[in-house]
Order: C-alpha cells, then structure tokens, then sequence
C-alpha cells in the first residue's frame, strides 16, 4: 500500500510511517529493516530516540534504494541553538546527505520561538532537509511561524487517536495546507472498545488495524511502531478493507 499526501514542495509523503520512539539500537536497527522489508518506505525518528545511527543503518543495508524511503527526524527545542550543527550531526548518525522531513519535536521558548524555525528554512534552502515542519504545536502557534517569515510548516506531528479526533482542529490545519501526522494512536485506544471490536469482526481484521485504517480515512499520517514482526507487518496490511462512512462516524464518535 504506497498511499501518499502531496507536501506543499511536491514530496509525496506516505501515508504509512514507521515510528521508532523507545526502540533501543539493536531493535531500531531489526525493527527498520524488517518494516522495510514489509513495504514501509517513510521511517521516523529523532535525536531525542538516540537511535538515529541505527536507523539509517537498516535504510543503508536494505535493498531499498535511500531515494525511495522517506525519512523523518526531529530537533529538540534544547537543541535550538546550535540548530545547523545539531541536524548536520543527525546527518552523520543517518548517514545519509540529507533527511526528507526535519521536525522541531515541540515549541521552544518564546526567545527561540521564531529563529530556530528560521534555521529549518535555512537547512532547506540548504538541501539539508527537503521539507520542514513541527510537532506539537498548536494552529496558533503555525501561524505565528508562517506571519513572521512568509514560510509556513509542511507538517504538524501531534497525537491522535479515536478518544483524541478533534474534527475542528483537523479543519484548521486541513485550512492552512498543514499535514497532520498522528502519534500513539494506539497507545492511547483503548483496543477491546466494543465499538472497534464491532468493526473488526465485520471487516475480519484486527481492532488496531481498524484504528490505523480509520487515520487513513482522514488523511491523517500513522506511526505505528512494534518491535515484533508480524505486529509491524499487520499494521502496514490495511490495503485489503475499507471502513464504510458509519464505521468511522462511529469511531468519530468516540471521543
């Protein structure tokens, strides 16, 4: 299932990511290489995951070709400072020229608050990173970005999950042209819901499948993350159902 969202700049970024957060080295490194394996081709991480050397490790290692696989890391707000040096390090540790989306991984201060984001702009124009973006910002926050340097973020990573689906907040970056990828949206479901155990039996799949799927439904990028093969394998599987218009209504209705 390649299913992708067109970026502002033209990158088609695939619907399905790998997320990486919590994965030790040796794991990061097993994890990616079979989620590649699978079909991933967009794999998340950040420095903050001190698991970049071995993600790009797998990338490097796999017979996937580096152009084919779309990568994400993230800078923390501590970093903002020595932003350039920080990601150029990101670089040496992926071991790869550039990274296809560079994230600040949540708002710095005030004082940071507009030039670290003027950094990420200058590590594009730089070819560094091909697109950048933020995670865990607010849309008022996406606009205090795009007022003060005509520039605004491709994407916007935050949790989301049914209990978490704001349709509003959605709209409003759905408004702006902002990507919205969603994180731990497993982590915060509650999987035995009577509602989304309903909806996997009628479609014959797994209640996570149905939680990933429904991201999908609303264009919303998924991160799933599992150290366990067959697990990283099922969560990239949802090519095979469809959720009807009631079943995500429902699921809608959950929170």
């Amino acid at each position: 299932m390649t299913q992708t969202v067109n970026l502002p700049g033209g990158d088609a970024l695939p619907l399905i990511g790998f997320g990486t957060w919590q994965l030790k080295p040796k794991t990061a490194y097993e994890s990616v290489r079979s989620a590649l394996e699978v079909g991933y081709r967009h794999i998340d991480t950040a420095t903050l995951y001190q698991n970049e050397a071995d993600v790009g490790r797998a990338v490097k290692e796999s017979d996937v070709d580096r152009e084919e696989v779309f990568v994400t890391t993230k800078l923390r707000p501590q970093d903002a400072r020595q932003a350039r040096r920080t990601l150029e390090s990101s670089l040496r540790l992926l071991d790869t020229g550039y990274v296809d989306l560079w994230l600040i991984h949540w708002p710095t201060g005030q004082d940071e608050f507009v030039s670290t984001w003027e950094e990420l702009l200058s590590a594009k124009d730089a070819g560094l990173a091909r697109n950048v973006g933020v995670s865990n910002y607010s849309p008022a926050q996406i606009d205090q970005l795009t007022e003060a340097t005509g520039q605004q973020p491709a994407v916007n990573q935050i949790p989301w999950s049914p209990a978490q689906h704001d349709s509003a907040l959605l709209e409003e970056h759905r408004r702006r042209g902002v990507v919205v990828e969603g994180y731990s949206g497993l982590k915060n479901t509650d999987l035995r819901s009577p509602v989304l155990t309903g909806i996997a039996e009628r479609h014959g799949v797994t209640p996570a499948q149905v939680v990933l799927r429904w991201h999908l439904e609303h264009d919303i990028v998924i991160l799933p993350r599992s150290s366990r093969r067959e697990r990283v394998a099922s969560n990239f599987d949802l090519a095979g159902f469809e959720l009807t218009k009631e079943d995500v209504a429902a699921i809608d209705d959950l929170a």
